[in-house]
């Protein structure tokens, strides 16, 4: 048996098929915010896509991030029908939050917004808590992309404000935003119900 030599100033024939990953890679400079902004975006892709739902971005945004549409021939109220999402993302609260519900704060004019009813179309919260560090934001293999931690969503419509400037509002543990729960929320809203 004939082991490979490494070419003169060079990898082996096999380390350089499979490159060994740098221990610390060196990422861009761009604020941990406006990345996990984009983690955010890329989760809420991920879940349309499973559900068979299309994305819009209005423009200017004024106060909501994303309108989401589904088409299903069982809706009622119309053949597609419409939420507005507006997307947060923390690292304050730990994942798999203990008890029911876990706490996040809203600016005061951000809530009367997602607050507001009647409306005609209907509005979503959906935060997204994460690890503190980038590195530990996406696990990839042969068969999985993991991305880390969850996304969780309510309807604030109706909720009051409390705070003077910000609000804490309690935030269900139960209501994971996956493509089911999508699915679940868009179908409630297509038989005239709210999300």
């Amino acid at each position: 048996m004939t082991l490979a030599k490494p070419e003169p100033g060079g990898l082996s024939p096999a380390s350089a098929r499979y490159p060994r990953p740098a221990l610390t890679p060196q990422r861009g400079a761009l604020a941990t915010t406006a990345c996990m902004e984009t983690l955010q975006v890329g989760y809420l892709h991920a879940v349309a896509a499973a559900s068979g739902c299309s994305l819009a971005q209005p423009f200017p945004d004024n106060g909501i991030d994303w309108h989401v549409s589904h088409g299903a021939p069982g809706h009622t109220v119309d053949d597609e029908v419409t939420i507005k999402v507006q997307l947060k993302c923390t690292y304050q609260t730990a994942p798999r939050p203990p008890g029911p519900t876990f706490a996040f704060t809203l600016d005061n004019d951000h809530l009367v917004k997602l607050a507001r009813t009647p409306v005609a179309v209907h509005k979503i919260l959906v935060v997204m808590l994460v690890p503190r560090t980038p590195e530990d934001w996406l696990r990839a293999s042969h068969d999985r992309l993991e991305l880390r931690h969850c996304c969780y969503w309510i309807n604030l419509a109706g909720h009051p404000v409390t705070g003077r400037r910000r609000t804490t509002v309690r935030i269900p543990t139960t209501r994971i935003f996956d493509d089911r729960a999508l699915c679940e929320i868009m179908t409630r809203v297509g038989a005239g119900g709210r999300p």
